[in-house]
């Protein structure tokens, strides 16, 4: 920083990039985009830089004031998200939605179980598999992509994926779910 200001961010951005990836990830995985994750990981960078500009992090454990700052920033993220999900609509107007029938708040309730059984599982593979499959089919994110959040190679990455969908696979089949229920 000292040096060049432009060469000091890029290093610190290539040092914790991944760290901070993997902080916000864990916070936003349910609630946010891939697009909201990039952009809160940005937003934590320039969160950084400025507190160097204005002396903050002269002296002191980096690594902690970095995953602190990530934590939460994505965390604010996560309730600006959350707030935004929550829209009031009046009941007089016309883009109001029907109450919905029993039935299909019954199948709504049974959705909403098998995703919770379902991302219970995935967490459940341990890491980095349950970040794999999340970003692999919730973000549609490329292995190369992964491989480069986490610090793995692609190939790695692929690997990882096959095992953990048959580990995935044989946990559902234990409970009698099947491909259908999904």
């Amino acid at each position: 920083m000292k040096r060049s200001q432009r060469e000091g961010h890029r290093a610190l951005f290539d040092e914790y990039c991944n760290y901070v990836y993997a902080v916000v990830m864990n916070v936003l995985r349910n609630c946010g985009s891939r697009e909201d994750v990039e952009e809160c990981v940005s937003d934590v960078f320039v969160k950084i830089y400025r507190s160097y500009a204005n002396g903050e992090l002269r002296d002191g454990d980096l690594k902690g004031f970095v995953g602190a700052v990530a934590k939460h920033t994505s965390i604010d993220y996560m309730r600006k998200l959350m707030s935004h999900n929550k829209r009031n609509t009046s009941m007089d107007d016309e883009n109001f939605p029907e109450m919905a029938s029993d039935s299909r708040l019954d199948a709504d309730t049974e959705k909403k179980d098998r995703n919770r059984i379902l991302m219970e599982m995935v967490n459940s593979l341990g890491e980095p598999d349950s970040t794999i499959i999340v970003q692999q089919y919730f973000y549609e994110r490329t292995a190369k992509e992964i491989a480069n959040s986490i610090g793995m190679t692609a190939a790695a990455v692929q690997k990882r994926s096959v095992r953990a969908r048959e580990k995935l696979k044989d946990m559902l089949m234990k409970m009698g779910i099947g491909k259908e229920a999904i």
